[in-house]
């Protein structure tokens, strides 16, 4: 990439802007992110080759190594009532195209997206996640982890088009949150903010997590992420929804019977069905039960860690429990890496029933 592309205009645009708020193509080294920020380049190292999740060595910035910052940036003119119009538009488009994916509908797939293009963060440098919409460019697009996922884009192109001045990660997390809410789940509060990066800001593939293991690995997989373990198991509570896709994951089966419904289903299926660890058609190990259930190897786990268990039961008897702290948890996920401003609002958006739509 250029480095004077991204860093000579810096220094003539800092004093000016009010909140440290800078040009939407900027990518800022700092040394401390509220005190002050130091002007930077990115080298062309690449970082996390292969399938390794972030197991293998730091990305190499130039000044001592310190990681780059992602400054949220809002548009004031765009109100509450403006985003409410773009949730609107995807909440509708959700009720219109229910017969995707054997009338499952957009919903789950739309969370998905939101999940990946958020996780792909690094907290050790904070590159990847949900801040610069890279799921646009080939290269993310294109990543085994995410096959499926080109559907979530096809259905959002639209809304897109119908309100082009929204982030690509500001429209994919807001999918997301529409989905959630829509399906019966939590009311979650959202902050616009993120900007469109260019394509050579896409993370490396292989920063997705790899479904056919154990706890020990959820556990390393999700530090990377900065979640608990507590965080982990409300994160993953979301495989209530949707189901997995031989063609997609190498996985086949929904997590339960109601896929298009947020609830506690996931946690209470996880601890009563009698579930046979068996071979696929693609040759992958999953548990599966009598009623057509399924469950990856790294859900199972869950129950298998004697950390992990107690706060799926917690989960599976307390549905308002397990949704508040969802709620926070997802909040989390989407923002990972980014620095608000305190001016910036938060946005918590009426579904369609809460505005009275037939």
């Amino acid at each position: 990439m250029s480095t004077l592309r991204y860093s000579l205009p810096l220094l003539r645009r800092t004093a000016a802007r009010q909140g440290a708020r800078f040009n939407s193509k900027t990518f800022l080294w700092a040394s401390t992110a509220v005190a002050g920020i130091t002007a930077g380049i990115l080298t062309n190292e690449k970082f996390n080759k292969g399938n390794d999740n972030g197991k293998q060595g730091y990305a190499k910035w130039l000044l001592g190594g310190a990681p780059i910052v992602h400054i949220a940036q809002y548009d004031n003119k765009h109100a509450k009532k403006d985003y409410q119009e773009v949730y609107n538009a995807i909440a509708l488009k959700l009720r219109e195209d229910d017969e995707y994916d054997n009338y499952i509908g957009y919903g789950p797939v739309l969370v998905r997206l939101a999940w990946h293009t958020s996780g792909t963060w690094d907290k050790r440098d904070n590159t990847g996640g949900s801040y610069g919409g890279t799921y646009r460019f080939k290269k993310e697009t294109g990543d085994p982890s995410n096959m499926g996922l080109q559907n979530a884009q096809a259905f959002l192109e639209p809304i897109y088009k119908q309100f082009p001045w929204i982030s690509h990660g500001d429209l994919y997390t807001l999918g997301g949150v529409t989905a959630i809410q829509e399906l019966q789940g939590p009311y979650v509060p959202w902050r616009p903010g993120r900007v469109d990066l260019p394509e050579d800001m896409t993370p490396d593939n292989g920063r997705l997590p790899d479904a056919a293991n154990g706890a020990d690995y959820v556990r390393k997989f999700f530090e990377r992420l900065d979640m608990n373990d507590r965080e982990v198991v409300t994160l993953m509570g979301a495989h209530a929804l949707g189901k997995t896709h031989l063609k997609n994951s190498g996985f086949e089966g929904p997590w339960g019977a109601a896929s298009n419904t947020f609830s506690n289903e996931f946690y209470i299926n996880l601890l009563n069905e009698e579930w046979k660890f068996e071979e696929n058609e693609a040759k992958n190990k999953q548990y599966d039960s009598p009623k057509g259930y399924m469950m990856l190897p790294t859900d199972m786990a869950l129950i298998q860690d004697p950390k992990y268990r107690p706060i799926v039961e917690e989960y599976a008897k307390d549905q308002e429990a397990f949704f508040n702290n969802f709620s926070k948890v997802f909040v989390k996920l989407l923002e990972n890496g980014i620095q608000y401003d305190k001016t910036i609002p938060t946005f918590t958006f009426q579904t369609l029933d809460d505005q009275g739509f037939d």
